[in-house]
């Protein structure tokens, strides 16, 4: 579950427009949003080949994902469950198990093996094994205005509220500043 949460962000934060810490983030498109979408994949065992269908397909889904860790991060785990609800339904998410160098692993597929298929069915998954379990409540957006970035909080007490440590020094300065203000 934590490799599809994991590529999710990193989907989400690459693909969709907003704000990274105070910088404005358009959506790439074309070449970029291909590297983008390859990037956000990417692991030290796996690197896929993405095709300009691939990439507008992810990120549709990213755009889908960003909603679920919106609502999520607001407390509406009930709407997050219906966005991932309808993730599942048009992906067809399949469980399977596949046999790997190291043993069994859980993946989810659609009804075909294409990447995009693959990916959006396993990200819809992941998220559905994320609300059905104790981590719904650690899906996130960054508190540090302006920035809209999503993370997963895997922090021991579950009280992260910032998508990087940027972010989080940003804040703590700023408070720090209109402390020491007279």
């Amino acid at each position: 579950m934590t490799v599809l949460l994991d590529a999710g962000v990193a989907l989400v934060n690459a693909t969709t427009p907003g704000h990274d810490g105070t910088d404005p983030v358009g959506a790439p498109t074309g070449r970029e949003l291909q590297e983008a979408v390859r990037d956000a994949l990417t692991r030290d065992d796996y690197r896929p080949t993405v095709s300009p269908a691939t990439a507008a397909l992810l990120a549709g889904v990213a755009a889908d994902v960003r909603a679920v860790y919106v609502a999520a991060a607001s407390g509406d785990l009930d709407a997050a469950a219906a966005r991932v609800n309808d993730l599942l339904e048009r992906t067809e998410a399949r469980p399977r198990l596949i046999h790997t160098e190291t043993g069994w692993d859980l993946h989810f597929h659609g009804p075909d093996q294409t990447v995009a298929r693959g990916w959006a069915a396993g990200l819809a998954a992941g998220l559905a094994l994320a609300l059905g379990s104790d981590r719904g409540g650690r899906l996130g957006v960054c508190e540090a205005a302006p920035c809209d970035r999503v993370f997963t909080d895997t922090s021991r007490n579950g009280g992260r509220r910032f998508c990087s440590t940027r972010c989080q020094n940003r804040v703590k300065a700023a408070a720090h500043r209109d402390r020491s203000r007279p």
